[in-house]
């Protein structure tokens, strides 16, 4: 089974809470290959303390940089550029989540997305989504571009409250499965996170 390349509709969608379920649920390792807002604190931070894996299990940043801004634009202020070769798969035998930075077309250099770094990285996609109104249109044209890329799609994974219509027309019009939700949750931890992925996920689509 390929690596899961967790990416997201938009910034702030779920994508770190996502993965973070996949690991406590799936028993897989974390990597976020490109990590900026460092200075607010690291996603990698969040994924180890929410899914309660060992350290070693969530694997050091490729590039990570202090502003919440785009990759692109955060190398540029290091003045350095993204060079997608040095991005390797980290050496473990367990199955990889792999978090993106926003979006499927943020820029990770002059030339580059990370649809890009999704395809060198051999994945499969796994889209976190919203429930709210919007989210049809966000989704839709997220499909569009991972499928242009010729990337495998795990499904999507719709976050917030429950919609059924919008779960239904992604479906419908995307031609892709909804694979799990993740409702509001009261607290954030392993436990809850298995919970949710026990009762809200096809769990096939992971196996």
């Amino acid at each position: 089974m390929p690596d899961l390349f967790v990416t997201g509709t938009d910034t702030g969608v779920g994508k770190t809470l996502l993965s973070a379920l996949l690991v406590a649920a799936q028993d897989l390792d974390y990597w976020k290959p490109i990590q900026t807002g460092a200075s607010e604190g690291t996603d990698r931070q969040t994924v180890l303390m929410c899914a309660g894996i060992a350290a070693e299990r969530a694997h050091p940043e490729a590039y990570i940089f202090d502003p919440p801004v785009s990759p692109h634009l955060a190398a540029e202020l290091k003045g350095v550029e993204i060079e997608i070769e040095r991005i390797v798969r980290p050496p473990t035998s367990k199955r990889l989540v792999i978090e993106g930075a926003g979006g499927v077309l943020v820029p990770i250099n002059s030339q580059l997305f990370m649809l890009d770094l999704a395809r060198h990285l051999q994945t499969s996609v796994v889209v976190a989504s919203r429930t709210a109104l919007g989210t049809i249109n966000h989704t839709l044209l997220t499909i569009a571009a991972v499928r242009k890329a010729e990337l495998e799609i795990t499904g999507v994974v719709m976050i917030g409250k429950e919609n059924k219509e919008n779960f239904h027309a992604v479906e419908r019009y995307g031609n892709v499965p909804v694979v799990g939700w993740i409702p509001w949750l009261e607290r954030v931890d392993r436990e809850t996170l298995r919970t949710a992925f026990k009762r809200h996920f096809d769990t096939h689509a992971f196996a």
